[in-house]
């Protein structure tokens, strides 16, 4: 599937002039523009896109996430109305397995998307008709308990990288040298971006930080502690600090250079779950955890579930095996995704934290 429309001037092109006439541009600028070129011309997930979730993978995924917010739900005093807002909901086939679930248990919350992408916006229409679309969680209805739930969402979101240079912390900039793109430190000095803590470390040090996981997490928690409610992020990441750059790109299903060919390209980074869990408390919102998903996933009885899938449709019982440990494995998802939970202040703890 080509990336860039007819008649449309490729991004490489555009960011080629760009640097030309105005000089190196930020790491963040180079992926935010690349990833909204990508996610707007395509469809991305599947066997002919360029990567696969975990929802397309298998309908426990979907069916025990919604079993969890039925629970919390039911715990917490069956509050109506209640809606159910996914924040880049891939083709709607995570929330329509998870309504799916909550609905045999009484829980039949309003769906909102928040997506951007008019691709994906036909594609969710048909998966989940009833649902209303935002551009953003501005628009979400303001009463009434909100449960949302972003699975690999936050790792698409561009991150700024600190490099610790000779002369300090500078940003990491791309460049266009010999012909194509390049990353190189920026003459702005940026100590003051880079937390206390942090700031005395050897040369060649690089963090990265995204602005726009921070943002997302500190209003999901404000509408949590103001509304009630549960969240759950659901992405590849790390629960403890750490340095060095985990920017990658992925096209068919294979790693490419991120630099190679912007909005052809899925480009993502780890998500830095140690910084957001601070962030969420500093508003009052309850931390319940973060977890692998494997851990968690098995918590919530994904084994046997997929039992029961098996006995139902033996015929399938291979394709149901392998999809379980593709979620669960720890050489798969199992490890490397993690789940982080984040409640109202009044509501209960979430199972498989």
């Amino acid at each position: 599937m080509s990336g860039d429309e007819p008649g449309k001037e490729p991004l490489s092109a555009i960011f080629e002039r760009l640097i030309a006439n105005h000089g190196p541009i930020s790491l963040m600028h180079f992926m935010g523009e690349a990833n909204a070129r990508y996610y707007a011309s395509r469809d991305p997930l599947g066997d002919k896109g360029d990567f696969v979730t975990a929802p397309e993978i298998s309908q426990m995924f979907g069916e025990l996430i919604g079993l969890w917010l039925a629970d919390m739900w039911i715990r917490a005093g069956r509050e109506e109305p209640v809606h159910y807002v996914e924040i880049g909901p891939g083709r709607g086939t995570l929330a329509r397995d998870a309504l799916r679930a909550m609905k045999r248990y009484g829980l039949e919350p309003r769906p909102h998307f928040v997506e951007t992408s008019t691709t994906l916006k036909d594609l969710q229409l048909a998966t989940v008709p009833n649902a209303y679309w935002h551009h953003d969680l501005s628009t979400i209805p303001p009463y009434g308990p909100v449960f949302v739930v972003a699975n690999e969402f936050l790792d698409a979101l561009p991150v700024r990288q600190l490099v610790m240079t000779g002369d300090g912390w500078r940003e990491r900039m791309v460049s266009f040298e010999k012909g194509q793109f390049v990353a190189i430190a920026g003459r702005t000095p940026m100590d003051a971006a880079v937390p206390e803590a942090r700031r005395e470390a050897p040369v060649g040090t690089l963090i990265e930080t995204c602005p726009g996981a921070a943002a997302t997490v500190y209003e999901v928690a404000g509408r949590l502690v103001e509304q009630g409610g549960a969240a759950l992020f659901i992405d590849y990441g790390h629960e403890e600090e750490r340095t060095g750059s985990t920017l990658q790109a992925v096209r068919a299903h294979r790693k490419v250079d991120a630099f190679a060919s912007p909005g052809e390209a899925d480009l993502t980074a780890h998500v830095d779950f140690a910084t957001l869990a601070p962030i969420a408390q500093s508003r009052g919102c309850k931390w319940l955890g973060t977890v692998t998903q494997g851990r968690w996933l098995r918590e919530l009885g994904i084994e046997t579930r997929a039992e029961n899938l098996s006995a139902f449709a033996p015929e399938h019982a291979a394709a149901i095996r392998s999809a379980k440990d593709r979620l669960i494995g720890e050489g798969q998802m199992g490890a490397l995704f993690k789940v982080m939970g984040l409640a109202g202040p009044e509501w209960p703890d979430g199972v498989g934290f």
